[in-house]
């Protein structure tokens, strides 16, 4: 028993349990100084839990010190682990390291170059075009979708590098026989290069039967991400397609264009027999704030017979946000014989966009959950209103401070930050004690954005 508690409060609150060294941490340190020692001194699992936590806690005040580190090592977990936590945030600092790398490739584990590459891509390094191109045409497999991907992410920061780019990516798609799976790595990057030049290729691998079907559906992704009217007529002659994949694959690409054949072929999709194409019709729905599917979309999410139909149905309710919209989920919230899968996504959906409306009323219903001891429903509902903006739930916030649990205090020190709650300021110093692990820093942050520290 004592196991599984400690287990619920490593992945529910990020309190993480280090590996000691020979000489136990003095009881003095604080949380940070630990955690600055095992970058310093720790193993490669040390530090690799160390980075999960901070990726859990969405804290960055140890990246001047994972710079440093990365600069030393060759270490395959520990430049994998920095590139990964410092590239999902789009966080500059190791180009340089990541650049070399690439460079000196055989002297680099497979693993930390390929991390190095995605990391280049996500922070658009304007000096890794050359060296990602050479690394193409030297065809070395190992890397080859990896950067593929990243010069696609990296050439389209100006209309001139991504058009250049864009042709020297379709050269090497027609003349090199890069293989199945870097041909779509290719068709992949052309629709982030955003360029006009990939229209034509595009097009016609989209309505090629002789293609396979994870290939079209790319070139439709990839047309829609362009989104160049030029496109929209291969878009519209997949919805046709034999294939019920390209067909999904061709509504989810209709987001961005427009017109009176786009939206009825978004209604006609709702009636797809194939699930994906209804999702997509949600999806596009949603994207567009159709209003003239709200209807389409409160049948899917009453009676759709596969549960993320439903979900993207009442994500796309919430996304078009009108009156009518705000009524179909109170109805999905409010009727107590639907799942609680949707009733949690309904009321997700009403906090959003309507918390001073609706904020009490989740929070009725939350207690009523706990009551009857019905769990799911009531953490589902506490996570939603985690995310409320309104004064609504300064008295819950109050509330779990006071007497909550580890995961209710975490979620009130959110509602506390995403209000300005001020107001609170006794019970959130009382949190600050190093004895509250992770929460105390959390309260510490908290306190010092609401300039109470």
């Amino acid at each position: 028993m004592k196991y599984i508690l400690v287990c619920f409060l490593f992945f529910s609150a990020g309190f993480v349990v280090f590996s000691q060294s020979a000489s136990d941490p003095s009881p003095d340190k604080t949380i940070e100084t630990q955690q600055m020692e095992t970058i310093r001194y720790g193993t490669e699992n040390e530090i690799a839990a160390l980075i999960q936590a901070l990726k859990n806690e969405k804290a960055f005040y140890l990246d001047d010190e994972l710079i440093v580190l990365v600069q030393s090592t060759k270490n395959r977990i520990i430049l994998s682990g920095v590139f990964s936590f410092f590239g999902e945030r789009g966080k500059e600092g190791l180009e340089e390291r990541a650049l070399r790398a690439v460079k000196e490739r055989n002297d680099e584990a497979t693993e930390a170059v390929n991390a190095a590459l995605d990391y280049l891509g996500k922070v658009k390094a304007q000096d890794a075009i050359d060296p990602l191109k050479d690394l193409i045409d030297r065809d070395e497999q190992r890397f080859m979708g990896n950067a593929i991907r990243a010069l696609g992410l990296v050439g389209k920061v100006h209309p001139e590098t991504a058009d250049n780019t864009a042709e020297y990516l379709i050269d090497f798609y027609l003349n090199h026989n890069p293989g199945d799976e870097n041909r779509r790595e290719i068709v992949i990057a052309l629709g982030e290069l955003g360029s006009g030049q990939g229209i034509s290729l595009l097009s016609e691998i989209a309505v090629s039967d002789d293609e396979r079907p994870t290939l079209r559906m790319a070139a439709l992704d990839s047309l829609s991400k362009i989104g160049d009217p030029e496109g929209l007529q291969t878009v519209l002659t997949a919805l046709v397609s034999a294939d019920p994949n390209v067909r999904s694959g061709a509504i989810a690409a209709l987001g961005p264009f427009s017109g009176q054949e786009v939206e009825g072929a978004i209604l006609e999709a709702f009636r797809d027999s194939y699930y994906r194409t209804r999702i997509s019709a949600a999806k596009a729905a949603g994207e567009r704030k159709f209003i003239e599917a709200i209807p389409y979309l409160r049948f899917r999410a009453e009676r759709d017979e596969i549960p993320t139909v439903k979900d993207e149905a009442i994500r796309a309710l919430g996304a078009i946000g009108t009156h009518e919209a705000a009524v179909v989920l109170a109805d999905l919230f409010g009727e107590r014989k639907n799942t609680d899968r949707v009733r949690i996504l309904a009321a997700e959906m009403l906090i959003q966009n309507n918390a001073d409306d609706y904020a009490g009323k989740v929070i009725l219903e939350m207690d009523e959950a706990k009551t009857k001891n019905q769990t799911a429903l009531y953490t589902g509902l506490l996570r939603g209103l985690g995310t409320a903006r309104t004064g609504a739930v300064e008295g819950l916030a109050r509330r779990f401070l006071t007497s909550g649990g580890v995961v209710e205090k975490s979620l009130a020190l959110d509602m506390a930050i995403n209000n300005e709650f001020r107001g609170l300021a006794a019970q959130i110093k009382e949190l600050t004690d190093e004895k509250n692990g992770s929460l105390a820093r959390k309260a510490r942050d908290v306190l010092q954005r609401l300039g109470l520290d």
